[in-house]
């Protein structure tokens, strides 16, 4: 039964592949995880396709180390860790920021109103400045981390919805399940990656972070982040944080959804919050066995 229930997991991840780019921030978001069939023989969906791939992907759950306050009326999108300071950035038409806040006490300390028009997107940190992604506008703002001044922008084709950085390129993630790798001066792409488990596509990939030497993804409608391999693009551990929502002191919605991922590096401590959600967390992750074991 166990086994069964791994193999799911995981598959639930692939048929998130299947969804359209078209049915994101606009649509509300689902709570549930995505659902699956049963594979017909859950000992051959445990072997890998590729060989470069494991044949177990671990899973891990998580421990609440501390919960944060949150600003309840955040449409989180973007979620990063910078200089003792949370900056986020939030969706929606007329509801899009740019913020920096205040970890302790959830305060905005200093915000940017996104014009009325574009539907803000993921957030990014790179060489003094903040890059702020607009979802269907083509289009990413600028801004002066210190002042929060738009500074410039870039174009780009297709949708977008998360962004980070691996120190020397900018990730993006257009809901599908390709990442793009971007030259952070011009923004044209350089290079792009397919995300697999099993050699299965991973579909619906969000709010991104760069994490000692991986690739971080929320999976859109799913209670999941998966940690990608930069290299092959072959998912090396996924996070089930199922639970996590009500732990925030809400109730199913189709609104509330998981999005956020920040790295504090140099603390090693990891936050996750979501849409709409009053609590950011603090938390630990712990494998859990492997079939069989």
């Amino acid at each position: 039964m166990r086994l069964m229930r791994y193999a799911l997991f995981l598959a639930a991840l692939a048929l998130a592949a299947c969804g359209s780019a078209d049915d994101t921030d606009a649509a509300p978001r689902a709570e549930t995880a995505v659902a699956t069939p049963a594979p017909a023989d859950a000992q051959a969906a445990n072997t890998a396709s590729d060989p470069a791939e494991p044949a177990d992907i671990p899973i891990y759950g998580y421990s609440i180390v501390n919960t944060y306050p949150h600003d309840q009326g955040a449409f989180t999108q973007g979620l990063l860790w910078k200089d003792g300071h949370l900056y986020e950035s939030t969706g929606r038409n007329g509801e899009s920021t740019v913020r920096k806040v205040d970890l302790e006490t959830g305060e905005v300390l200093q915000r940017h109103d996104v014009p009325f028009e574009y539907f803000g997107e993921g957030l990014v940190d790179w060489n003094g400045q903040l890059i702020n992604l607009t979802w269907r506008a083509g289009k990413a703002f600028v801004l002066d981390q210190e002042t929060f001044e738009v500074e410039g922008e870039f174009t780009y084709p297709g949708e977008g919805w998360g962004i980070t950085s691996n120190g020397a390129q900018l990730i993006m993630s257009d809901g599908s399940d390709r990442l793009r790798f971007l030259d952070p001066e011009t923004f044209e792409e350089v290079s792009s990656l397919r995300v697999t488990a099993r050699g299965q596509p991973v579909g619906r990939l969000n709010e991104l972070e760069w994490i000692e030497g991986e690739i971080w993804a929320n999976v859109w409608q799913s209670n999941a982040i998966v940690r990608i391999d930069p290299a092959t693009g072959g998912v090396t551990g996924v996070i089930d944080l199922t639970g996590l929502s009500q732990m925030a002191g809400i109730g199913p919605s189709r609104d509330f959804v998981l999005n956020g991922i920040a790295w504090d590096k140099d603390g090693g401590r990891l936050f996750v919050t979501g849409k709409y959600w009053p609590a950011l967390f603090e938390i630990e992750l712990a494998e859990r066995p492997q079939p069989g074991q």
